[in-house]
């Protein structure tokens, strides 16, 4: 089937953050799991920094209730500036007046209901346009020497069609996760036959599980005003892409890094262990504590 292509560049991310964060229960009962920290940064700052790094000059955030403090991070801090001034911290105040940086644009929708991820995104459609479009969820933090998104948008570029960010999930994990069925075009690309949201590991198409990257052509938005209901009685972003399979063609992309599932505890904790383990202040000190104190009590 030949691809609907848009050669605009893509410009503009969808963050959705608006969900409960309810397996993380009582840290997330007045902040959002999307601020929850690994080493010094919280997971939304980690998506964002994705994002600019793969040209993205406009984020969207899709928020709730609870999620103020994810603009108020993203916001301009007058009186923590000022303080760090006159303390003379400008290493640390050239880290809060960058966590933006020029250029970049902030716009924030407010998610009344949580109804799922399809509705989230659909909430953008007004923002984005005739243009494509990245959806990242901060949950999967992806850790690479070339971004995730930054990867999907060359693959973007070179066949203008949309992209999804899979890996391989092993045994019944699986079940878990949106997986895709497909015919493999190049080294770590495939063709969409078909997308199913969380099937029963038996009958599950493949070992290839949607994780939390995406690149959209505005093509997505009619199918996303035309869904109904489905797994756990959400609007299904899964649906809206099998729909979409029958005006264009959908890539899947084997991204190289490694994901953190940050929307776990245990994901989060190996998350903050790893990445600490590459930080230039605590990296050193980390890793002879976990050698020297920490092995000797397991």
């Amino acid at each position: 089937m030949a691809h609907i292509g848009y050669g605009d560049k893509v410009r503009k991310a969808v963050f959705p953050v608006a969900g409960m964060g309810s397996r993380f229960l009582p840290a997330t009962k007045a902040s959002p799991k999307e601020m929850m920290a690994v080493v010094d940064k919280p997971l939304i700052q980690y998506a964002v920094e994705e994002a600019i790094d793969a040209g993205i000059t406009e984020m969207i955030f899709i928020t709730g209730r609870t999620k103020r403090s994810i603009a108020d991070h993203f916001d301009k801090a007058y009186e923590l500036e000022h303080q760090l001034e006159l303390h003379g911290k400008t290493d640390l105040l050239a880290i809060a007046q960058n966590i933006v940086p020029k250029g970049i644009s902030c716009t924030y929708i407010r998610q009344t209901e949580t109804l799922g991820l399809g509705h989230a995104v659909a909430t953008a459609s007004h923002l984005i346009g005739n243009e494509p479009f990245a959806v990242i969820l901060a949950d999967d933090l992806i850790s690479s020497k070339k971004g995730a998104l930054c990867q999907m948008v060359d693959i973007y570029e070179q066949y203008n069609s949309a992209v999804i960010a899979v890996q391989k999930i092993d045994g019944a994990a699986i079940s878990a996760y949106g997986v895709i069925s497909g015919v493999k075009q190049r080294d770590r690309i495939y063709q969409l036959d078909s997308i199913v949201e969380k099937p029963p590991y038996a009958d599950a198409p493949s070992d290839l599980g949607v994780t939390g990257r995406y690149i959209f052509t505005p093509k997505i938005f009619a199918h996303l005003a035309a869904l109904k209901p489905g797994a756990g009685g959400e609007y299904q972003l899964t649906d809206a892409i099998q729909a979409l399979l029958t005006d264009e063609q959908v890539l899947a992309f084997e991204y190289e890094g490694i994901r953190y599932d940050c929307g776990s505890k245990l994901g989060l904790l190996k998350a903050n262990i790893e990445l600490g383990l590459r930080h230039h202040e605590i990296g050193d000190e980390l890793r002879t504590y976990l050698k020297n104190e920490l092995l000797a009590k397991l």
